[in-house]
């Protein structure tokens, strides 16, 4: 196992230590947890490309690291009340509908690649973000306007919708394409 796999079996090692500390409200020790994790998802991909060991197992462990650490963190935040419930359904949803149309491209045999959208990546820092200043507005006594989170809550959102649409049009795309290759033969 390579530098850069290890830091991703961190991250999901990290995972359900950010849940305990949320529960426990010790959002302190949750906060510097989460940024330990979001450390751990900068370097990998680094060490990788810098160190030429980008592995087969690696593609897979980041994004299910990352989307592990961001679930359990919307999941836990919403039900415990700081942030907004419909903000963790859209980011859920919008995660679920992309691997439903990942599967049903694969199912239908249409040839697809998967390349991350700017929007795509704009969206990803905005969960980020979101975890982190709501994190950050729990552990530091409430030392700026809570308005600061639901502006960020509602950039996240509208994002992550955005950013939902744009790949359910590339797969709409693919399967189009696919389609027409299939009339002409």
């Amino acid at each position: 196992m390579n530098i850069a796999n290890f830091l991703s079996l961190l991250r999901i090692i990290l995972v359900p230590v950010v849940v305990i500390f949320l529960i426990q409200h010790s959002y302190g020790k949750a906060l510097f947890t989460f940024a330990l994790a979001g450390l751990t998802d900068a370097l990998d991909g680094a060490l990788a490309r810098l160190l030429s060991c980008q592995t087969v197992l690696g593609a897979y462990l980041d994004p299910i690291a990352d989307k592990l650490l961001l679930t359990a963190s919307f999941v836990t935040l919403s039900i415990l009340g700081i942030i907004p419930s419909w903000l963790t359904v859209i980011v859920i949803s919008r995660d679920f509908i992309i691997l439903l149309g990942i599967a049903i491209l694969s199912m239908v045999s249409v040839p697809y690649v998967i390349k991350p959208a700017f929007v795509g990546k704009v969206t990803t820092a905005l969960q980020i973000g979101t975890i982190f200043l709501a994190l950050s507005f729990q552990a530091m006594s409430y030392n700026f306007s809570y308005d600061w989170v639901m502006i960020i809550c509602w950039l996240t959102g509208f994002f992550t919708v955005a950013s939902g649409l744009i790949y359910m049009a590339r797969g709409i795309k693919f399967i189009n394409v696919a389609a027409l290759k299939e009339v002409k033969k």
